[in-house]
């Protein structure tokens, strides 16, 4: 799929969702940054001995979390993500190009709400341990953004200042923890 990520080893390695977080932040009046996760996700990124690499990921609509739970209903509902119909965003890489030794772009194709896109996100490679019950680790901090309108999403108001209730962009945020398999 891509040139070799020559920092994160070779190996297929899985995220662990105990230690890992996929979150997204958005603007909320135009003044204030409300941020969100999702509690329930999987995804995996392997690096193949030829130096192919591939990542894929999804996410369960329904585990949307942002401290509020009236807000939370909301975005489940068919006004943002449609819960009932979309359960899974999902994530697919096209490409993956390294930068340079610790930063790559990770090219793919995501569907929300029933829509798929490409995407390109920038992945951060924070380190390779072992932890202390012998399992191999690496870390990764990933960030994108996506307009919520490119997936339908067009719920929203318009206040008397100029500014919109909720923004049209979204920050993607996930850090990351991944057990070689």
């Amino acid at each position: 799929m891509s040139a070799t990520v020559t920092s994160v080893p070779t190996g297929t390695w899985n995220v662990d969702p105990a230690h890992s977080e996929v979150g997204f932040q958005v603007k909320h009046m135009g003044i204030a940054t409300v941020k969100g996760k999702f509690k329930e996700f999987a995804g995996s990124l392997t690096i193949a001995e030829d130096g192919t690499a591939t990542a894929s990921g999804t996410v369960q609509v329904a585990s949307v979390d942002t401290n509020e739970a009236q807000r939370d209903e909301h975005l489940r509902s068919p006004d943002f993500f449609d819960a009932a119909t979309h359960e899974q965003i999902t994530f697919t890489s096209t490409a993956i190009t390294p930068v340079d030794d610790e930063t790559f772009k990770i090219t793919g194709d995501i569907t929300i709400h029933g829509i798929t896109k490409s995407i390109t996100l920038e992945a951060v490679f924070e380190g390779s341990d072992t932890d202390p019950w012998g399992n191999d680790r690496v870390g990764l901090s990933v960030t994108g953004q996506i307009n919520r309108s490119d997936f339908e999403m067009k719920f929203n108001q318009a206040l008397g200042s100029g500014n919109m209730l909720v923004s049209d962009k979204v920050k993607l945020t996930l850090d990351i923890s991944a057990v070689k398999a």
